[in-house]
């Protein structure tokens, strides 16, 4: 694990903002921590910058208490944008890597590099205020992993991207995920989410909800409906202690139907071609993170 906190609990006045959050987070992953506003995500990642202190409880960096040097290897893109306006891009590009321990001949090399390959060679005298938001925000990315952290922190990465810079940046992301790194993304982009994270963790009412393997977390709030497309000289009728049908449309003469399981799919597959239908298409519906997203929020 490359962070680990144990019994995070922090309070603003009376509002608790995390009670006693333990979660673990595995090196070489991308890592979604998501929860809606005010659920605690961004204390908890202030918390692991050593931004803020908790009231209690710790965090671990490679299993032992983080430090202001451990603070160094990591990238944060917070969510609020911050970049001084009046300041040329490419020396405050160049200040901020040298304020993460670069020498000005290597943050040269890399920041060109990184400059080349976003294709923003030009923007280097000009000013932050020319900028348009998604401009100053693929400047504030290159300032973010420049210094090659181990660990990095994108807080809503995609927001003020066009569809084509939005995916550049997930590129990106893989890329720098191949060479070693670990990601925490906080984002509400549930579709970034599915696309990218080997794992996650949900967080409300400053409480973890549930952690563990994207995909794992998918299945396990399915519902055990699967979708049948089928041919056959009448519907598909229920069977009993197999499976019941949720619904059945024809088109065609193609029926697709929604069937829930009452036992595992490879029983019911039986026992749907014992009835002497036609199968030409089997498969589980695996909820969306979107709809999990909505369902836990909602459950409180």
């Amino acid at each position: 694990m490359i962070i680990k906190t144990v019994d995070i609990c922090k309070n603003f006045g009376e509002k608790v903002a995390l009670d006693h959050l333990s979660l673990e987070i595995p090196e070489g992953q991308i890592f979604g921590l998501l929860g809606p506003n005010g659920a605690g995500k961004t204390t908890l990642i202030r918390i692991i910058n050593r931004i803020t202190i908790p009231n209690s409880g710790q965090v671990l960096f490679k299993g032992q208490p983080i430090t202001q040097e451990d603070v160094m290897r990591i990238g944060y893109l917070p969510e609020e944008r911050g970049l001084y306006r009046k300041m040329k891009v490419g020396d405050q590009a160049l200040y901020l890597a040298r304020l993460k321990g670069m020498s000005r001949t290597d943050a040269m090399a890399a920041l060109k590099d990184w400059f080349t390959r976003f294709g923003i060679e030009s923007w280097w005298n000009k000013k932050v205020e020319e900028l348009s938001k998604g401009m100053a925000q693929k400047v504030q990315f290159i300032t973010t992993v420049v210094h090659k952290p181990s660990l990095m922190i994108l807080d809503e990465p995609f927001s003020g991207f066009d569809p084509v810079n939005a995916e550049l940046i997930r590129q990106e992301i893989l890329r720098l995920k191949a060479e070693g790194a670990t990601i925490i993304l906080s984002t509400h982009n549930m579709e970034s989410v599915e696309e990218l994270c080997d794992s996650i963790a949900l967080v409300n009412h400053a409480k973890l909800v549930v952690t563990g393997a994207t995909d794992q977390i998918r299945r396990s709030y399915g519902d055990s409906m699967v979708e049948l497309v089928y041919t056959a000289s009448a519907p598909l009728e229920a069977a009993e202690g197999v499976f019941t049908v949720a619904s059945d449309t024809l088109d065609a003469g193609v029926h697709t139907a929604k069937l829930n399981l009452e036992v595992g799919t490879n029983e019911a597959l039986s026992a749907i071609l014992a009835s002497g239908v036609t199968v030409r298409s089997f498969r589980e519906l695996i909820p969306r993170m979107n709809d999990i997203f909505i369902r836990l929020v909602k459950e409180g």
